[in-house]
């Protein structure tokens, strides 16, 4: 974990006592995730997941706690906050704030299966339908200024460290991206990192996604393009096949519009720059004081010239 909180069995003891949950039967930390401390709690009436919020700006947290209860109570599959006592959504515990969610059945899985991905597709359009009538919004963590932004500050240590072909690349793509901006898609809540890590399976079935950390309010059609890129497409030669999988079980549930799919190119070149530049900037700027886990700025780079050249 990137910062870990330690709780004791008083501690959690403590935290549950304002639950009701039952009776502490024991707990253990989960060594996954860089941005949250989180542990499975067991009681004597199930087992939940303990998370503390580590990093999150806490005027944020409600949102997402809201966002989750509203998602659970729609059918999909998906972490179910738990209230406390007094109806609230969040505790303190050590100066930080955390949650108690319901424990999703499955397990994640390195590599998706073109069947896995059909699922993984089903999955997404399920969030998406039932996200359709929550009606608070976030704006996008990671939008235009963001971009804008971090190009800034990596572009020459970029140039130093990968050459220049790559920070030309960076500015291009920034340009033709900010000239080619799409406002008339569906919109809509979406996860925004569904990456293999955020979704769970129990054999070929998506059993539960999780970690909604970075949902915001965005076209659908974004979601799409950011999950085929983190699930399906690994530069192989059954790239497509792999990305037709993932979108025959997402239209199975939620047919695309034309507009839609006319979009698709365009954002999967927007999302591979957008993990491409956070990815220059944890690598070039890594966080101090943390045991972070950082990805190759250059799997995302190979991407995004993919499917430029695509066109």
């Amino acid at each position: 974990m990137s910062v870990y909180t330690e709780l004791t069995h008083h501690d959690i003891q403590s935290i549950l006592a304002d639950y009701q949950l039952g009776t502490l039967a024991g707990f253990e930390g989960i060594a996954a995730g860089i941005e949250n401390s989180n542990f499975f709690i067991d009681t004597d009436t199930d087992r939940y997941v303990l998370t503390i919020f580590e990093r999150m700006d806490e005027t944020e947290l409600p949102y997402f706690m809201r966002l989750m209860k509203h998602l659970a109570a729609a059918g999909l599959s998906c972490p179910d906050v738990m209230q406390r006592r007094d109806g609230s959504l969040l505790f303190q515990t050590h100066g930080k704030q955390g949650c108690i969610v319901s424990c999703l059945t499955g397990r994640t899985l390195d590599r998706l299966s073109k069947i896995q991905l059909r699922s993984s597709g089903e999955a997404l359009a399920q969030l998406h339908l039932a996200g359709a009538n929550f009606d608070e919004q976030r704006e996008n963590p990671t939008g235009f200024d963001w971009l804008a932004e971090k190009v800034a500050e990596v572009m020459d240590k970029t140039r130093e460290r990968y050459g220049p072909d790559a920070a030309a690349l960076l500015a291009d793509e920034l340009n033709f991206q900010q000239a080619h901006q799409q406002n008339d898609l569906p919109q809509g809540v979406i996860h925004g990192d569904l990456f293999v890590d955020n979704i769970l399976f129990e054999g070929d079935k998506a059993s539960g996604i999780i970690d909604f950390y970075y949902a915001h309010s965005a076209a659908f059609a974004m979601d799409i393009a950011i999950t085929l890129n983190a699930q399906a497409v690994e530069l192989e030669d059954d790239d497509q096949a792999r990305i037709d999988a993932f979108l025959a079980g997402y239209e199975s549930l939620r047919p695309l519009q034309q507009n839609e799919r006319d979009a698709l190119p365009q954002l999967l070149r927007l999302g591979a720059l957008r993990f491409w530049v956070s990815r220059l900037f944890d690598a070039i700027f890594p966080r101090g004081g943390a045991m972070t886990q950082t990805k190759d700025p250059e799997e995302y780079r190979r991407k995004l010239l993919l499917h430029r050249n695509a066109l």
